[in-house]
């Protein structure tokens, strides 16, 4: 069985505006904007009107984004989540780097 796969490639200095990042997810702007309360994306920027969310922003987003809709998980669960996740591919990276592979 073949799967097919469908994405976009972005570039990693890229930066979306609010409204941007809101499309790219189909979520509204007081989401985004709680996502940032809860610190589980940084703006670029102080004032709301300008700011700006790099391509990791973007896919901590989609990722929010999967774990409130498949697991019901609320805002501040997803923030450590997401931490988590962070935490746990640098320390494969790590170990990766150091010649220690996991099985």
């Amino acid at each position: 069985m073949t799967k097919t796969l469908s994405g976009v490639l972005l570039e990693d200095h890229l930066e979306l505006s609010l409204n941007d990042l809101c499309q790219a997810c189909s979520r509204p702007a007081e989401w985004v904007i709680e996502l940032v309360e809860y610190g589980a994306i940084e703006p670029i920027g102080e004032e709301q009107l300008n700011w700006r969310f790099n391509v990791d922003s973007l896919q901590r987003a989609r990722t929010a984004m999967r774990l409130q809709r498949d697991l019901d998980i609320n805002l501040a669960g997803i923030a450590l989540a997401l931490d988590l996740l962070d935490e746990i591919k640098r320390l494969r990276t790590d170990l990766h780097i150091n010649g220690s592979y996991l099985t």
